[in-house]
């Protein structure tokens, strides 16, 4: 069991066939107590009663707003006194164009993208700073690297870009108080977000692509997250690991 004992946030960790939920089944599986935060209280209680094993929690977060990220991480320590890993998972895409985007998409798309996380860092950091330990895992994408993607437009690519900014900026500061930070970048992943949005036509294109063959699973997502939560990756820090099957290799 990699993660025994250790206490996990996951943000917008509620759906059913999201990343979120599979990295938090495979966080249970290796014995962390999981905190499960999304702005859906109810998905957020489907998922912590999903879970292998006892002592799982689900608060109802909307993490643009920094109050309800500073409730969130207390109400974690009141109930298990540490917080030893946050995933910074929730997040929204969008597929339009550079034209198409209007003021009100674009403050959305950061904010949840790159706000939220930014508010749960913050939130989080103390505890783990007076711990002398913690892993923060950030949600970024392959749309960050090559500038779009199969959904991901403008102002998603932009979000995403800055979240690898920001990673490697706190992975700097805050190695000297053990505290890691690391980011993930997922290709096209067989999750609710992506599914019955394209044609056959499309999928094949997008395959043929692919050195690997296939799309991504969840759980493709989930493993590359227990790995950097986890003491195997006790001197990673600053990195973004890649998570598609080769169709970007740099």
């Amino acid at each position: 069991m990699l993660l025994k004992g250790k206490v996990c946030i996951i943000t917008g960790a509620g759906s059913e066939r999201g990343l979120g939920r599979a990295t938090a089944q495979l966080f249970a599986e290796h014995g962390a107590r999981i905190v499960v935060l999304d702005i859906d209280l109810a998905a957020a209680r489907g998922t912590a009663k999903a879970l292998m094993g006892r002592g799982h929690m689900a608060i109802k977060a909307d993490v643009t707003r920094r109050r309800d990220c500073e409730r969130a991480a207390a109400r974690t320590l009141t109930r298990f006194g540490r917080i030893d890993v946050l995933v910074n998972n929730a997040g929204i895409t969008s597929p339009e164009r550079l034209l198409e985007v209007s003021d009100a998409l674009y403050d959305r798309i950061m904010n949840v993208n790159m706000r939220g996380s930014f508010h749960m860092t913050q939130a989080v950091v103390p505890a783990m700073r007076t711990q002398k330990a913690g892993s923060i895992v950030n949600m970024a994408s392959v749309s960050a690297q090559r500038g779009g993607g199969v959904f991901g437009g403008t102002p998603y690519a932009a979000a995403k870009g800055a979240m690898l900014g920001y990673t490697k900026a706190c992975a700097r500061e805050l190695g000297p108080d053990n505290v890691r930070v690391n980011a993930i970048c997922p290709s096209l992943i067989d999750t609710d977000i992506t599914a019955g949005k394209m044609s056959d036509e499309r999928r094949r294109e997008i395959l043929a692509g692919i050195p690997m063959g296939r799309v991504g699973s969840a759980r493709d997502v989930a493993g590359c997250c227990l790995f950097l939560a986890s003491d195997l990756s006790a001197y990673v820090t600053g990195s973004e690991v890649d998570v598609n099957g080769g169709s970007h290799i740099h």
